[in-house]
Parts: C-alpha cells; structure tokens; sequence
C-alpha cells in the first residue's frame, strides 16, 4: 500500500512550528508495511490545500493529513476537502453534544464557533479524539488514478498520535492484503563520515531482504535496518541482521535505539556508581548542559565550571601561572590541569575539560580556529589530546561537547579515552 502524508497550517510553513507530525506518522506506517511516497507542508489556503490532496492522491493509495481541524477561520481543512470530493457538510449531533459536555465538564461556555468541528463530509467515518475537540474522520473519493482513500487527524500531536494508534493503524492494517510487517532496528555511531560508513557497512547486509538507512544529524550519525516478513519470523531475522550490523560498526556504535551520547555516558556512570566534575572553557558549559539534560543526571554529575578567563582556570581549578605562561591556554598541559582541578573541587571519579579556539576569531599559524584541547583525569590516570576541528563556531562547540562525553564513556568503560574515532590531528 502506498501512502502520503501531507502537513497543513501557516505554522509550519512560515518556519514557527517544526512538524513532527510528518515523522512520526512516516514511522509508524512503516512498521506496517505502508510504503510512503511523499510528504507535502502547506499553508492555510483552500486552493494550496485541495491542490495538494488532488496531487497526493496521484501517487498514493491513501493520503493521510493532519491540522486545520480547530474552530477559528484559518481551519479549513474539513470545508475543503468536502468541497474537493463534491460532499456536502453535514452536522453530526453525537460530536457536538460531546463538544459542549466537554466544556460543561470545566465550567466554561462553549463558542458558538467549535460546533464547526461537529461538520463532517456526507459519507465520512468519524474517528473519535478523547484528548480534545475536534474529531478527525476518513473517506473515500473517485479520482482519474481510482479509487483512493483519504484521513484526516488533529494537528495538535498528542491527539494525532492517540487517533492514528486507535483508529488508523488497525484499518490501515484491516485494508492491507499482505500480513507482513516491518520492523527496525537502530545504532547510533560517532567518529566516522556518512560515506565511509556506507562503504563499511555495504555488504553486511542482504539487500532483498533488509533496508538500510542513514540519518545524518551532526555530530552523530544513525544507521538503521529494517527487515519485513511474516510477524513470526521478523523478531529472529531483525536480530540476525543486527548482530551483524554491531560486529562490523565496532567502536563506532556507542548506542543502540533512540538515544544520544549524553544518554549513554549517564547509562555507564550511573551503573558503575561513578561521577563526573566538568571544566570548560571553549564549550562554554555545553558539557555540562548536555549532561544534565538527561533525567536523573544529579545521580552522577557533581558540578561543573566555565573558565573562560585565565583568571578563573587558576584561582578555581588551581591552573599554575607557570602551565599558562609556557604553555597557553589552548594545550593539553591547561588542559590536564583543569581535568585534576575541577576533579579535587568536586570529589568527582572523572574529571574532564575543554579548552580551545571556537573561532571564528583568535586563531593563529600555530594554534588555528578549531584547536581544541580535550583532558580526562580520574586516580588511574591523567589523559590528554589535542584535536584540529572544523567548521563554524557552534559546530566546533558541538562537536567538542560530543568527543568530551564520549571520553567520559569509553573512561567509565574501562577503555581508553584517547581512542575515541574522530578525525583528529
């Protein structure tokens, strides 16, 4: 079965709102062996919007769309695409006295305008939304391809995601002829470009009866599989293919699922009961908010310090005038230094530490925008690395942010630190 998705509302096309709705959908009908053709964003004009339904339904068996199901003036899906299909509007009264009880239910008077979302085309099916206002519904038109099937759902993505696992999955699943389904499997590597690890991976895999994909999301990249077949057979054929994926990725791979270096490097320190005290001075707390974003982070993150000026690397971490002096503030000796300083000022297993030049100013022949210091120190051992890095001033934090955690990881694995598989000089 073919499938589109289309995205509707000025929101999203002036760049105000990010659709995920369009993601998770092309997700979910993946899983179920719907192959989707096309994903379309269009803004709130009746004409933009039928054109868009017209030319999805050229090239998919179902067209499945969401937004412009609220009461105000600019919800003008449910009018056009009646109009579209040459179907009267016509009011359902089950929806509206929902409607109203709904705002009974919080002591609010209704809007006279929200009995718009009680209009539904002549012949639609109405596909209940608990979780707010406005019902969605499906329906099915002639067009010059066929016969073609078309649902409509919330914007809001709660309500969407609750009536596309209620009531769309199983009829999309009830119209398939195939029983076959799909399933995928994701890893998450770091250290090697897109193409080299499509070269790498290139014949891990059999083709005819496992997908491959790469998602590029700087500074990670993901890879995932995706094998299809009879329900019984997929859990043992997905698992044959992964074991095989995570031989061949190695090191690269530093998590598997849908997950993040932050969330890994918390995984292993929170397991083995150790701590991590951060000192940054180029990633500018970067490290530490990365680290701290995960739930839970207060388990084993003990603290943390931005020393940006000199002044601060010496009198809070204990960096020597002497080690800046000869040395530099952008060099493993500061480096090292920050790593034992701000370890001893919090009791921390690990320390770690950044220093560099994020650019796009203070580089020199020397030391050129994108150098960057790295540092870990805990009682087994001091480790240190210079790296040259690249591009803009937010990709060298970023990227810096990401080769510090990783550090941390491969520390509190027992592995060595320096390993990690950047590009580095």
């Amino acid at each position: 079965m073919r499938a589109a998705i289309l995205s509707t509302g000025d929101e999203l096309t002036t760049g105000r709102t990010l659709d995920t709705n369009a993601n998770y959908i092309a997700d979910q009908l993946l899983g179920i062996g719907c192959e989707v053709t096309a994903i379309m964003t269009v803004g709130d004009y009746p004409d933009r919007i039928a054109a868009a339904w017209r030319n999805l339904f050229s090239h998919a068996d179902v067209v499945l769309g969401t937004g412009g199901l609220g009461p105000t003036a600019d919800d003008l899906t449910t009018e056009t695409v009646a109009k579209m299909i040459d179907r009267p509007l016509l009011s359902d009264n089950a929806t509206a006295a929902r409607i109203r009880r709904l705002f009974e239910s919080v002591g609010r008077s209704m809007p006279e305008n929200n009995l718009k979302q009680a209009l539904f085309p002549e012949g639609a099916t109405i596909l209940d939304n608990p979780l707010g206002t406005a019902p969605g519904f499906r329906f099915e038109t002639e067009t010059p391809q066929g016969i073609r099937r078309g649902v409509v759902m919330p914007g809001v993505p709660r309500e969407m995601k609750h009536m596309l696992a209620d009531s769309v999955i199983p009829w999309l699943r009830s119209l398939r002829e195939s029983t076959d389904e799909y399933r995928s499997h994701t890893f998450q590597t770091f250290g090697i470009s897109e193409s080299a690890l499509d070269e790498m991976v290139a014949d891990v895999l059999d083709p005819n009866t496992t997908r491959l994909a790469f998602r590029a999301a700087f500074p990670q990249i993901s890879v995932r599989i995706t094998v299809h077949g009879p329900p019984e057979k997929l859990a043992a054929r997905l698992e044959s293919a992964a074991a095989a994926m995570r031989e061949r990725l190695g090191e690269y791979c530093y998590g598997e699922g849908d997950t993040n270096m932050e969330t890994e490097v918390g995984k292993v320190l929170a397991a083995r009961g150790a701590t991590i005290g951060v000192a940054e001075s180029c990633s500018g707390g970067l490290v530490s908010s990365r680290l701290t974003d995960v739930a839970g982070s207060s388990a084993y993150v003990l603290g943390g310090v931005v020393a940006y000026a000199n002044a601060v690397k010496q009198s809070v971490l204990g960096v020597s005038a002497t080690t800046l002096e000869s040395h530099g503030a952008v060099s493993v000796e500061v480096a090292e230094a920050m790593a034992r300083g701000v370890r001893k000022l919090t009791g921390a297993t690990y320390g770690i530490s950044t220093t560099g030049i994020a650019g796009p100013d203070g580089g020199t022949q020397e030391k050129p925008v994108g150098t960057v210091c790295i540092a870990i120190d805990s009682e087994a051992c001091t480790a240190s690395h210079r790296y040259q890095l690249w591009g803009n001033r937010e990709w060298v934090k970023l990227l810096t942010s990401q080769i510090a955690l990783d550090w941390v990881r491969r520390a509190a694995l027992g592995e060595d630190p320096t390993r990690s598989t950047v590009l580095r000089k």
